[in-house]
């Protein structure tokens, strides 16, 4: 989406990473840059730079005490975006692209997580195995803001983040839609992760740091799956316990004569 006048209602990205998603994405009206005065240049900077002219955003230089003000201290490496608020996918068009998905899909349901580091980790890596979709309460859960873009190094700009009122309504639709969903949660009768048969058209369902899969969203899962904990520490990051079983998800979906993934961790 292009840029244009007046920034009515408005949000600030920080960081190169993110700022250089956001751009590449184009799902969002970009109203500025700003580059601190004394930033490191290279290739990152420039590639900004040219992204920004393509959106057709002002590109503005300031001094880096005022681009700290501008997004109160955080760590935005010289780079930070004003740009439109986050463009949330509608459920129905959601449901609509799984429905009629030609390889199995894969989706993400969160069921309250209210840490911002927390969901921009996992969207960033539902976006990484090739989710199709990311599902959030409206409600007492963490949404996108610009400190969740930043902990997602821009992966929210690349995937539909849906924000629903009901969860267990939208889990019975999506099962109607073709998925089968999946509860992560270490209970007695959850098989292992690495029995489960993730190879089809698979929602994962997370449930709230600290709190687990609520009652009724459990009762709605078609089965659940648990990671064996072997050490002191009975429990992971919820992150992390994601990242775990979308890659066994990816694992399944690959042929064993296929070439191995590419990618790089940073």
């Amino acid at each position: 989406m292009k840029g244009g006048q007046g920034k009515g209602r408005s949000e600030v990205l920080y960081g190169r990473q993110p700022v250089r998603e956001m751009l590449k994405a184009g799902r969002r009206r970009v109203f500025e840059v700003r580059i601190a005065a004394g930033a490191r240049a290279g290739a990152e900077l420039d590639e900004i730079r040219d992204l920004a002219a393509e959106a057709g955003a002002a590109v503005l230089t300031g001094r880096p005490a005022a681009a700290d003000r501008e997004v109160l201290g955080a760590h935005h490496q010289g780079v930070f975006a004003r740009v439109s608020p986050y463009p949330y996918a509608r459920p129905e068009d959601a449901r609509d692209s799984i429905a009629r998905a030609g390889d199995p899909p894969l989706a993400v349901l969160l069921d309250h997580i209210q840490d911002p580091q927390n969901l921009g980790s996992i969207v960033r890596t539902a976006e990484a195995a090739g989710a199709c979709a990311v599902f959030i309460p409206a409600d007492r859960a963490a949404g996108v803001t610009p400190a969740v873009v930043r902990a997602s190094s821009g992966a929210t700009e690349h995937i539909a983040i849906v924000r629903v009122t009901n969860l267990v309504r939208t889990m019975k639709d999506l099962k109607k839609a073709g998925l089968w969903l999946s509860g992560l949660e270490d209970a007695p009768h959850a098989r292992s992760f690495a029995e489960a048969d993730l190879a089809g058209p698979v929602g994962l369902v997370v449930g709230a740091e600290g709190k687990g899969l609520g009652r009724l969203v459990r009762e709605t899962c078609d089965f659940l799956v648990r990671l064996p904990m072997r050490g002191s520490v009975n429990s992971l990051n919820a992150g992390v316990a994601v990242g775990i079983v979308l890659y066994e998800a990816v694992r399944q979906r690959i042929p064993a004569s296929a070439a191995g993934l590419t990618g790089s961790v940073r």
